[in-house]
C-alpha cells in the first residue's frame, strides 16, 4: 500500500502548489520542448488515453480528430500515424497529441508537422508516479489546470477508500496472482507498471515480481518455464484483453502446461478489459474495483449482508 500513501501525499501537495506553470515550456517524453503561450484550441489525439483525459478534464470540445482506433469521440474524423501527414493538416490543428511509440516509428510525420508550425507533445506515462505529471501537462496544454486538480483528488479519494476495503483483508488470505500482458509470448508487467499498481491496490500480490522489463515498455518477458514453476502459487490467473491480448478464457486453460497451474485448476481464470488497468487514465480506478470484485468477492458480499 506504499504507492497509494504516496498518491495521497501528492494530492495533499498539490493544494501548496497550486500555481499556475502556463507559459512556461514543457519538455515531452522525446525531449521536444513546447512553450505554452496559450492554450491549444485543435487538437488531433492519436492515443486514446489523450483523448480520454481531455474529455474527463472538460476539454473534449478541443478535439478535431483521433486515431482510428478510438472510439470515444463519435461524428469526429478518424486519422492514423501512417497518413499522409496532410491529412493532419487539412484539419487545421495546433496541437497534435502522440506517444513515444509514434515518433519511433514515424519520424518523419513529427518532422513534416512541426515544420508547418503545428506544436507535436509526446506523452505516455510508464509508472504510476508519472501518471499526475502527465494529467498536469495535459491540463497546461488545454488551460485546465482547475479541472486537473478536481480529477487528481477524485483519484485520490477513490483510492483511500479502496484502500480502506482492502485493509480488512489479513496479509495471509491475499491472493497471488499471475497478471498476463501478452498471451502468445507469455509476457506479463513490469513492477511498478499501471497494470501491477492495479493489481497490488486490489490487494493482490504479484507472483512475477522478478519479471523483466522489454525495452522501455510497461511489459515484461517471464515464459511458460517461470510460470509453471510458479504453478501451486497462482491463487488467480488474470489477463489483460484487449487490442494487445485477444486472448480468451478457454485459450488460457487449454494452453499446453497450463493445466497443472492451481488457478487453472480450480477454475480462477479471468480476464480485464486492458482499457481499465494499462491505460493512465482514471479508468484505472474502475479497474482496480473491477480486480478486487474477481479476487475478493465474499468482501464484498459481508459489506451487503453487514457481517
Amino acid at each position: 500500500m506504499k504507492d497509494i500513501k504516496q498518491i495521497l501525499f501528492v494530492v495533499a501537495l498539490l493544494f501548496f502548489y497550486a500555481g499556475s506553470a502556463l507559459g512556461g515550456p514543457i519538455v515531452d517524453a522525446d525531449g521536444r520542448v513546447t512553450v505554452v503561450r496559450k492554450p491549444f484550441t485543435r487538437i488531433i489525439s492519436l492515443y486514446p488515453a489523450h483523448t480520454r483525459n481531455l474529455i474527463d478534464m472538460g476539454a473534449g470540445n478541443r478535439i478535431v480528430a483521433v486515431g482510428r482506433s478510438d472510439h470515444q469521440m463519435q461524428g469526429l474524423p478518424k486519422l492514423s500515424f501512417r497518413d499522409d501527414p496532410e491529412r493532419l493538416l487539412a484539419l487545421r490543428p495546433d496541437l497534435v497529441l502522440i506517444r513515444p511509440m509514434i515518433s519511433r516509428a514515424y519520424p518523419q510525420l513529427v518532422s513534416r508537422l512541426v515544420e508547418s508550425g503545428v506544436a507535436v507533445v509526446s506523452l505516455q506515462p510508464s509508472a504510476m508516479d508519472e501518471l499526475f505529471r502527465y494529467w498536469q501537462t495535459l491540463g497546461r496544454l488545454t488551460g485546465h489546470e482547475p479541472e486537473v486538480k478536481k480529477m487528481i483528488t477524485r483519484f485520490g479519494l477513490g483510492l483511500a477508500e479502496i484502500k480502506r476495503r482492502v485493509e480488512r483483508i489479513p496479509q495471509a488470505e491475499r491472493k497471488h496472482v499471475y497478471f498476463e500482458s501478452i498471451h502468445k509470448r507469455m509476457k506479463t508487467f513490469v513492477p511498478g507498471s499501471m497494470a501491477i499498481f492495479v493489481l497490488e491496490s486490489a490487494g493482490g500480490i504479484n507472483v512475477a515480481a522478478d519479471a523483466r522489463q522489454v525495452r522501455k515498455t510497461n511489459i515484461a518477458a517471464y515464459g511458460k518455464e517461470h510460470i509453471l514453476a510458479r504453478a501451486n502459487e497462482i491463487d488467480v490467473f488474470l489477463a489483460q484483453k484487449g487490442r494487445m491480448n485477444p486472448v480468451t478464457v478457454e485459450m488460457i486453460k487449454k494452453e499446453p502446461g497450463f493445466q497443472v497451474i492451481k488457478a487453472v485448476r480450480n477454475n480462477q481464470v479471468y480476464l480485464v478489459d486492458e482499457t481499465l488497468v494499462s491505460r493512465p487514465t482514471p479508468c484505472l480506478l474502475e479497474g482496480i474495483n473491477t480486480v478486487f470484485r474477481i479476487l475478493y468477492p465474499q468482501v464484498l458480499q459481508e459489506g451487503v449482508d453487514g457481517r
